[in-house]
């Protein structure tokens, strides 16, 4: 048997080494200084070009399409989420028929731009307008605005049950045996004790959806709902100005930023019990 006769003394930590300057940080600096500039360029033509008149003429116009813009997004994510709902347990049914037409939905509506989509609700129903009116729904499917949220609606809900199904499969086996173990019934198991997991898994990839929407609805101007973007398109028409379009685009970034630090303090908050 063998044993230590000296101990080995302490030695100080290495030294940190100094980073050099290699081609891909020189690039980087380069690309960050052009945004830099580019963003400043920017900045300068908004405050040199600044018309009050312009504002005080349109600016209630941008308000009022920002309120469709936020009305039309939380009212399609809202009830995309309820129908999501069932989607999601069709597509996990055993059952072939539920497992085949929720699959067939989700490949539609997935499969296909949101701008066809809303084309084929608002245009393509009202061809069907004596048949939509025996049934006492035309009211609904002749107004634009009830149009561009069904049908963002749908899309959206494709989405979300994808969302949903994904962050149920992910949570592990192990979760519904022991609770099975424990003689929890299948509901309380799922309500408190899948989901909650799943809902933290799937966070992320809501704010994304939100966000999605939100941008993506600027498309329903073309059927004359006049959001954000509608109300843009009408200012540029009348005054030829690329700043209407550059406001715009700072709404928009505005609400994305808001939801973007929003929804990482709510990921945050949530996932706190989970951090080391």
């Amino acid at each position: 048997m063998t044993h230590v006769l000296e101990m080995i003394p302490a030695r100080p930590a290495p030294p940190n080494r100094a980073s050099r300057l290699n081609g891909a940080r020189i690039l980087g600096y380069a690309l960050l200084c052009l945004w830099a500039i580019l963003g400043a360029a920017l900045l300068w033509s908004v405050i040199s070009n600044w018309d009050i008149d312009k504002v005080s003429r349109y600016g209630p116009r941008y308000i009022n399409g920002l309120s469709t813009t936020i009305a039309l997004t939380v009212t399609s994510i809202t009830l995309g989420a309820i129908l999501s709902l069932p989607v999601a347990f069709a597509r996990m049914s055993k059952n072939r028929v539920l497992n085949t037409v929720s699959y067939a939905y989700v490949y539609l509506f997935r499969s296909t731009p949101m701008l066809l989509q809303i084309f084929l609700v608002y245009y393509g129903l009202g061809s069907f307008r004596p048949q939509i009116e025996a049934i006492g729904l035309w009211w609904f499917f002749r107004e634009a605005w009830y149009c561009a949220a069904f049908a963002m609606t749908l899309n959206t809900a494709a989405y979300q049950a994808e969302i949903l199904r994904g962050a149920i499969q992910s949570v592990p086996r192990g979760q519904t045996e022991g609770a099975n173990s424990l003689g929890l019934p299948t509901p309380i198991t799922f309500w408190k004790i899948i989901l909650p997991q799943a809902l933290i898994v799937a966070l992320r990839p809501y704010g994304n959806e939100i966000i999605f929407m939100i941008k993506g609805s600027a498309v329903v101007a073309v059927v004359t709902v006049l959001d954000l973007m509608g109300q843009t398109r009408y200012a540029f028409s009348r005054t030829f100005d690329y700043q209407t379009y550059l406001w715009a685009a700072i709404f928009y970034l505005t609400i994305v930023e808001a939801l973007r630090h929003t929804w990482a303090w709510l990921e945050a908050r949530l996932t706190r019990h989970l951090k080391r």
